[in-house]
């Protein structure tokens, strides 16, 4: 299983951060923070990865190369049309052999244990999908998570503040089946003018059965959003957090 990781965006909301550095190559304690999360993923038990690059991809390009100083195997996909997540991941497609992959936003963190579940649900328990929802007092910055049992009924898309009646977030952390992309190619652009992962993954749920296992984070459990500069910054001040990791 190959494990795919999100970083062409901007990142708007982390100004004046991304007028220099590419977001997930901010540094923070000496490393940038892509660096935590190949690592983090290492640990979990992923060794092969593909980085979709788009902005300011020089920087990542040329800090990682093919990932060896890391003991990984990077090869990279170009976004030069940041047309969303869903965009992004369409691009991946021809590097990808096996049915299942991982894949994830650039911008978040979670500790190795969570990582290392959802893995084993999708090789181990055969779970073709997977996601980590985060637990939020309001979800409406990302997508809000409602469950069936332990399996995802609904997701909404950024719901208008103080309208959802869940705290579950979507964390941007999947094992994904092959045939999502048959379906991301009839996928027409959101508001934002972008295909969407979420808004797919709410089409295959609502008319093609999909069955999403959710794993479900504690109110108490680590999840770093580094695309929020409130969050970078305190991250930024504390340095505990780097003992879960």
């Amino acid at each position: 299983m190959k494990a795919i990781i999100l970083c062409a965006g901007y990142g708007t909301r982390m100004e004046p951060y991304t007028n220099e550095y590419q977001k997930v190559m901010i540094p923070l304690h000496g490393k940038p923070i892509l660096e935590y999360l190949i690592q983090s993923i290492k640990k979990a038990g992923m060794q092969d990865f593909i980085i979709v690059v788009g902005y300011r991809k020089e920087q990542i390009i040329d800090y990682f190369n093919e990932g060896k100083d890391l003991g990984v195997h990077i090869e990279y996909v170009h976004q030069d049309n940041l047309n969303g997540t869903g965009g992004a991941l369409l691009l991946c497609e021809p590097l990808l052999s096996e049915n299942s992959f991982f894949l994830t936003w650039g911008d978040t963190l979670v500790i190795p244990e969570i990582y290392e579940k959802v893995i084993q649900m999708g090789n181990q328990e055969k779970e073709k999908f997977v996601l980590v929802a985060n637990y939020v007092i309001d979800p409406f910055r990302g997508a809000a998570i409602y469950l069936d049992g332990d399996y995802c009924k609904m997701i909404i898309e950024k719901p208008k503040k103080g309208t959802s009646t869940t705290n579950l977030n979507n964390a941007g952390i999947f094992v994904l089946d092959h045939q999502i992309f048959k379906v991301l190619k009839t996928q027409k652009p959101s508001e934002r003018g972008e295909i969407e992962v979420p808004e797919t993954i709410s089409f295959g749920i609502k008319h093609l059965n999909w069955k999403f296992r959710v794993i479900r984070m504690k109110e108490s459990d680590f999840y770093a959003d580094f695309g929020d500069k409130e969050s970078y910054e305190k991250l930024k001040k504390d340095t505990s957090w780097l003992e879960l990791l």
